[in-house]
């Protein structure tokens, strides 16, 4: 039986977040961010993952506004998330919990002193590149790959980007996936902006004005 739908970007709680962690680790563990930031193959899905606990539990679900789609094997089998997008409206800063000092004894742990500045250094030019104008920023998408092809990404961006709309907003982006500026393409974003970042890669910027 193919899978079923069954519930469309609701908005995640506190209690989705080991959920949460899974479906983005899952899904970008192979990002060259978390390729530089976790060069070692073996353990690096799990760190990937912790990442993602840090990054929802802290910023992005008290703060942000984070979406999520389940999908049901079966008509009587439980929903299980497997699409994640992050989101920042222009009214909050849920990055801003995630360098408190309540953080930053995670942070050090989980990346290393010899990561930790240049990290910073990355992070700190993403938030230079985003718009001065108020806009939503989208901060991650993931779909777990047992999922992949089903569509349920797309139907979670498009969520957002209706919302957008609806509020007259431009939409802002990054990535340092290259192969994935297509996918943002076909929905309307187009790049603004390149950053090269030594033994990281190239981050692209992308904006999708409001329709």
């Amino acid at each position: 039986m193919s899978p079923i739908v069954t519930s469309v970007a609701r908005a995640a709680t506190l209690d989705d977040v080991p959920d949460l962690a899974r479906v983005l680790s899952s899904s970008l563990h192979d990002d060259p961010l978390f390729r530089w930031l976790f060069p070692d193959n073996e353990n690096r899905m799990a760190k990937v993952r912790r990442f993602f606990a840090l990054t929802t539990g802290y910023g992005y679900v008290p703060g942000g506004d984070t979406r999520l789609t389940a999908i049901a094997e079966s008509e009587d089998s439980v929903p299980v998330p497997r699409a994640v997008a992050l989101w920042a409206p222009p009214t909050s800063n849920p990055e801003g919990p995630l360098v408190s000092l309540r953080t930053w004894p995670h942070w050090g742990s989980l990346l290393g002193r010899g990561r930790v500045a240049a990290f910073v250094r990355i992070f700190a030019e993403w938030k230079m590149a985003a718009p001065q104008e108020p806009h939503l920023y989208l901060a991650g998408l993931g779909v777990d790959p047992s999922a992949a092809g089903a569509g349920v990404g797309g139907g979670l961006l498009s969520a957002g980007l209706d919302e957008a709309d609806s509020q007259g907003l431009p939409v802002f982006t990054q990535t340092l996936n290259d192969k994935s500026i297509g996918f943002y393409e076909r929905f309307g974003f187009r790049v603004v902006h390149e950053i090269p970042h030594e033994d990281v890669g190239t981050g692209y910027f992308l904006l999708r004005q409001a329709s």
